[in-house]
C-alpha cells in the first residue's frame, strides 16, 4: 500500500508525476479500470469495488474474472488481492471494514463517477485515459495472467 502526504493529495499536479503505480494505486484506480475494460487485453473480466464502510477511507476498483484480478500491482489472484487491501487498511484502522460489490457503473464517465467521490478523466491533471492505456501497453497480459494463476 502507498499512502500519499496530504499535500501531494491535494495537489493535482504532483499526483501526476507520480510513478504509474503509486498513481494508479493511489486514486485512479478506476481509470485504470476502466481503460482494462475498454481495451480488454483479457476477455471475460469485470470490475469489482472494495467499498469502506461509513466512515472509513480504502476504496479501490480493480477487474477480475473471479478467480485472478488486475489491478496496479498487475495480476495476482483475487482472494489475495483482498486480504493484501483487508490487511493494509487494518494496519493503519484497526476497525476498518468495508465490503465487495460488483461496478454498475460506467468507470470512464464523469457524472457517475462523481456521484460516488471519484474523479472523472477530464478532472485530473493531464490525459488519464492515455496514462492508463499506456501502462496498460507495457505488460505481457497473458503471461502475467498465466503466472499468477500458476500461484493458486
Amino acid at each position: 500500500m502507498y499512502w500519499l502526504a496530504g499535500h501531494i493529495k491535494r495537489n493535482p499536479q504532483l499526483r501526476w508525476h507520480l510513478p504509474d503505480r503509486i498513481f494508479f494505486g493511489r486514486g485512479a484506480c478506476h481509470i485504470l479500470a476502466g481503460t482494462y475494460l475498454k481495451t480488454a487485453p483479457l476477455p471475460g473480466f469485470h470490475a469489482e469495488m472494495i467499498q469502506p464502510a461509513a466512515g472509513f477511507s480504502g476504496s479501490h476498483i480493480f477487474v477480475t474474472d473471479g478467480h485472478i484480478a488486475f489491478d496496479f500491482h498487475g495480476y495476482s489472484i483475487r482472494d489475495r488481492l483482498l486480504v493484501q487491501h483487508w490487511r493494509g487498511w487494518r494496519a493503519r484502522y484497526p476497525d476498518w471494514h468495508g465490503t465487495v460489490t460488483s461496478v454498475t457503473f460506467d468507470l470512464l464517465d464523469t457524472r457517475a463517477l462523481n456521484t460516488r467521490k471519484f474523479l472523472g478523466p477530464a478532472q485530473y491533471y493531464g490525459n488519464v485515459k492515455t496514462r492508463a492505456g499506456a501502462y496498460l501497453t507495457k505488460i505481457d497480459h497473458i503471461a502475467n495472467y498465466t503466472r499468477a494463476a500458476q500461484l493458486n
